[in-house]
């Protein structure tokens, strides 16, 4: 298990390789890769500016990412976050989980990426092209997809 959150980019296969290295365990690898939108509300964005409170949203992660590996049989997962402004086409986050079998991995990264639209810590501002900012407001359809995991458990 590991979580980071971060400034600067990362790369998804060196994340993938560093994961799996020397694991004949993992028969499936499963990746959501997050990026910036270039328009949002139907306007252009010129960034998205993520915030967190440093140390609360590490421990957060690591203990939705521990209910993960409680829910479902993994041999190894990854979260990583980035934080600061970005522009759009930059990534934002990356979940990867490694499973035996290919429907646990894909189970828990869907419950991973619901936990966090919804539930971390992580304040998103967006600066649109006529100068204008506001924050991102949670989506109704985000918290009706979290609700599955408080009803299922597989």
């Amino acid at each position: 298990m590991a979580v980071r959150v971060q400034t600067q980019d990362f790369d998804i296969a060196a994340e993938i390789a560093a994961l799996t290295a020397d694991r004949t365990d993992i028969g499936a690898v499963v990746t959501f890769t997050g990026l910036v939108r270039g328009t949002a509300a139907g306007r252009d964005l010129v960034s998205m500016t993520l915030e967190h409170y440093p140390g609360m949203t590490e421990a957060e992660l690591e203990a939705v990412e521990a209910e993960a590996h409680a829910r479902w049989p993994l041999q190894a997962s990854l979260i990583v976050h980035r934080v600061g402004e970005l522009q759009p086409g930059a990534n934002i986050v990356l979940v990867i989980t490694a499973s035996p079998h290919r429907h646990a991995a894909f189970q828990a990264a869907e419950f991973l990426m619901d936990y966090l639209k919804t539930r971390a810590p992580f304040w998103k501002k967006e600066k649109w092209a006529d100068g204008q900012t506001a924050w991102v407001d949670a989506r109704e359809t985000d918290a009706t997809a979290v609700e599955r995991w408080t009803r299922s458990t597989s």
